[in-house]
């Protein structure tokens, strides 16, 4: 199981790779975008913070010029791994990069035919996205427990990555319902560590040492 910093801010990369157990770095058009620079030189410097997986998401119009904007980010730097959206033509461009060992994942994964698929292609990654597909589709932990069926089912190297998490309780039950990864945003994961009992408990632990 691997925990995955959802951020194209290099700041954020910064303090989340600090903590020692973040294991990589998921992006999205919509993460570059908020980040006013060229993402050549944001996914580099994600890079080049971040030892392990860098993932950028292929943006290009037609499948060609996706194989190309692919190649032009994965010379960037060794650790440099691709998103690619779910569709049939997508696939068949992400079994080639899986072929020549590119860590791939086919983002916007609605559903548990979309996963099987992905893992007769031998890729890498099937993402999920929890809390939208609960808002349009009922119940997001439940598509991450199906798809991991389909995984488990097929005897694969795939594994499911959720994205899409708002919430800690949504982190968990996607950890609950079979996701091998959860990437989550930086504010959420800092949250994630603190509680108000613990912070409790903790001022009253040291209450009583002060006070021996």
């Amino acid at each position: 199981m691997s925990l995955f910093l959802d951020s194209a801010f290099p700041a954020d990369a910064r303090q989340a790779m600090a903590l020692g157990f973040v294991a990589g770095i998921t992006t999205n058009p919509t993460l570059m975008a908020k980040v006013d620079r060229k993402p050549e030189d944001v996914i580099a410097e994600l890079a080049d913070i971040c030892p392990g997986p860098v993932f950028y998401q292929l943006t290009a119009p037609t499948v060609s010029e996706r194989e190309a904007e692919a190649r032009r980010f994965l010379a960037l730097r060794p650790n440099v791994a691709l998103k690619i959206g779910m569709t049939t033509e997508n696939l068949a461009l992400a079994a080639k990069f899986a072929k020549e060992g590119v860590k791939v994942g086919m983002t916007a994964s609605y559903s548990s035919a979309q996963t099987y698929l992905t893992c007769e292609a031998g890729v890498a990654y099937s993402i999920a996205y929890v809390n939208r597909s609960t808002r349009l589709q009922g119940d997001g932990a439940a598509l991450v427990s199906e798809m991991r069926a389909v995984v488990d089912a097929c005897g694969t190297p795939t594994t499911i990555l959720v994205a899409s998490l708002k919430s800690a309780s949504e982190v968990v039950q996607a950890v609950v319902a079979g996701a091998h990864h959860v990437t989550i945003p930086l504010p959420l994961l800092l949250e994630m560590g603190d509680h108000p009992l613990s912070d409790q408990a903790i001022e009253e632990f040291g209450r009583a040492v002060r006070n021996a």
